[in-house]
């Protein structure tokens, strides 16, 4: 009852869409069996489809196909054949079969999961199987597993097999495992080898019989009866295709999000820490009043912007993923803005980024708007093309979620694109990874970065342009606010890894400009001075180049390398530059493990000297 109940869960946003009805004795038409079987092929696929898509790939197509046995033997025909071949009456069943390479043609040893079809399986008992329906599955079950183990293509281990019973109305499994290691056959009474070895050697297990089709003829999905079958066919699936890349627990986690957004909607909880509020303005409650001049920029800049607290609960719909929530645990602001610092339960030891944006209907032409659709819209734009083309880097930030936040009240936008009246309807959000502080921060509290830490942040900058590069894409912006500071823990030593962020403004050449082998940045440079006056005064006069020298040759070498590249056809050679500077980074790193070993050498020494036992080292 507890898988059950946790499939249940995790079924709830998926659609089972089945187009054939199972005939029932008001409404059946002349054709019984054949509408019978077209339903019972129908829902097959339908089960399959559905769980295929929800747990293992939400875009591949289903891999497996239905087929019906003929009578006891080994031929198999799809309904529509045996339709026009006359054997239709003979048929006993439908298999879930699998597809391998194309090849349509059906064996036993192919069979996913198979679904013995009777007229009346309970046969006047109330709430079981007959007797005769339980040794017929049996029957099939044995054969399936027979056929496994002497089949040379089919890789299924699996020591036990699912047969679904079902008649018009009503359904059930029986489960067969046991080990065919330990069954020896006697040619003169097989039947009775079979037998011996299920009584000795197997498990058999019998579900309770429910009902499957209403009086319309319309599967209950969501009842008892039918999570009974889609879990035994959820784990044949599993049997044959592995573990599902989603897991039932994961999925059904989102029940708590679905339900929350449920309660949000409909305002019937209000706890201490709720979602993200929300104020409806109507026209007849605005109040006209004067405001100053000199405050007008301001609240321009800040009235589109969403802006959250800490402990504020935040529900993101993923345009991908579904619903997720995120927890604030500090807010931040860089030279772009606010970002927050979130925790996710999906996420559990990771701290996260999320960026908040500006709807595009309610963009304004004003820097501050600008800078939001750069930060969230364009950069998530960005970051997907980093993970479509496999381009990954710890240099680099992993998108975790993209979407649009979910806002407490009745939402009546017209599609799902769309937004409504209230204020923050789809606002856009951005979660990423890892989270950390900015250069620009940490140099304010705490003074200028050392040589070797200056030299490690330019040698993370340099592999992360050089990641991006693979993708003909140049960030357009580096500055110390678009540079977070991570903290990465090796051999327990505390050490710093510099993250490249704020992509929005990165130069993608095939639209945005011709093939160009540098871009200067930052664009907050460039707002604040002029480009062409910065380099006549200090990096003509080598002021800039000068100062690096001071702080590493290495640094300077590769100024005077970038500044004769300018104006030239050829491209930066990143992965010399790195190597150089890798080896600086590394060997300041080993200097620094050597230091720490002779301190502790020195400190065991101490200690054995003064310890009172006479020897000294």
């Amino acid at each position: 009852m507890d898988e059950i109940r946790r499939l249940d869960f995790a079924l709830e946003g998926v659609l089972f869409q089945q187009l054939s009805r199972m005939p029932c004795a008001h409404y059946s038409s002349n054709n019984l069996k054949e509408d019978e079987y077209l339903a019972l092929e129908d829902f097959l696929l339908t089960a399959a489809n559905g769980l295929w898509h929800a747990f293992w790939h939400k875009g591949k197509p289903l891999p497996y196909f239905v087929s019906c046995p003929y009578d006891r033997g080994s031929k198999f025909y799809t309904v529509e054949k045996a339709i026009s071949r006359g054997r239709l009456n003979r048929l006993c069943g439908a298999a879930l079969m699998i597809n391998n390479n194309g090849n349509l043609y059906a064996h036993w040893d192919n069979v996913v999961n198979f679904v013995l079809f009777k007229q009346d399986i309970r046969n006047g008992k109330d709430f079981g199987f007959s007797h005769s329906v339980i040794c017929e599955a049996l029957f099939y079950a044995v054969r399936i597993l027979l056929s496994r183990s002497l089949s040379k293509s089919n890789t299924v281990k699996s020591n036990n097999v699912f047969v679904s019973v079902l008649d018009s109305k009503y359904g059930g499994i029986v489960k067969l495992s046991g080990d065919l290691g330990k069954l020896e056959i006697d040619l003169n009474s097989s039947y009775q080898s079979i037998a011996d070895w299920i009584m000795c050697h197997a498990e058999v297990s019998i579900s309770p019989v429910d009902r499957i089709w209403n009086k319309l003829g319309n599967v209950n999905w969501v009842d008892l009866g039918t999570m009974q079958l889609l879990l035994a066919i959820f784990n044949s699936i599993i049997q044959w295709n592995g573990p599902p890349r989603k897991s039932m627990a994961s999925i059904s986690g989102n029940h708590s999000l679905r339900l929350e957004k449920r309660r949000v909607e409909s305002r019937i909880v209000e706890s201490e820490n709720p979602p993200v509020p929300c104020h409806n303005y109507n026209n007849h409650d605005v109040e006209m009043t004067e405001v100053e001049h000199e405050n007008n920029q301001n609240l321009a800049s800040r009235g589109s912007r969403l802006k959250l607290s800490q402990s504020d609960i935040v529900l993101l719909e993923d345009y991908d993923q579904g619903l997720q929530s995120f927890q604030i645990q500090e807010v931040r602001e860089d030279g772009n803005g606010l970002f927050y610092i979130v925790v996710s339960d999906d996420y559990p030891s990771h701290l996260l980024n999320l960026y908040t944006g500006v709807h595009t209907f309610r963009l304004e032409p004003s820097w501050q708007d600008m800078k939001l659709w750069y930060q969230v819209q364009r950069q998530t734009k960005v970051l997907k093309i980093f993970k479509e083309q496999g381009i990954s880097s710890k240099h680099l930030p992993e998108i975790i979620a993209t979407g649009r936040i979910v806002h407490s009240g009745l939402c009546e936008k017209q599609y799902s694109k769309g937004r409504c009246h209230n204020t923050w309807c789809g606002t856009p959000m951005l979660v990423m990874c890892p989270a950390g502080e900015p250069v620009s921060s940490i140099v304010a509290h705490n003074g200028p970065f050392s040589a070797e830490e200056t030299v490690r942040c330019c040698r993370d900058c340099l592999a992360a342009l050089r990641s991006a590069r693979i993708a003909n894409i140049m960030h357009g912006d580096i500055c110390p606010e678009n540079i977070l500071c991570v903290h990465d823990y090796q051999d327990s030593r505390k050490q710093s890894l510099f993250v490249t962020v704020s992509w929005g403004r990165a130069v993608l050449e095939d639209k945005d400009s011709p093939s160009l082998n540098l871009h200067f940045s930052s664009s907050h440079a460039l707002q604040h001075e002029s480009a062409l006056k910065w380099r006549q005064k200090c990096w003509s006069k080598r002021i800039f180049q000068q100062i690096l020298g001071e702080v590493s040759p290495l640094l300077k070498a590769f100024t005077d390398y970038v500044d004769n590249l300018c104006g030239t056809p050829y491209k930066v050679d990143y992965d010399v530059w790195l190597k150089k500077l890798n080896r600086v980074v590394d060997s300041s790193v080993e200097k620094g493990k050597m230091v720490e070993k002779v301190l502790r050498l020195k400190d065991v020494a101490e200690s054995s000297g003064t310890s009172g036992c006479g020897n000294s080292l």
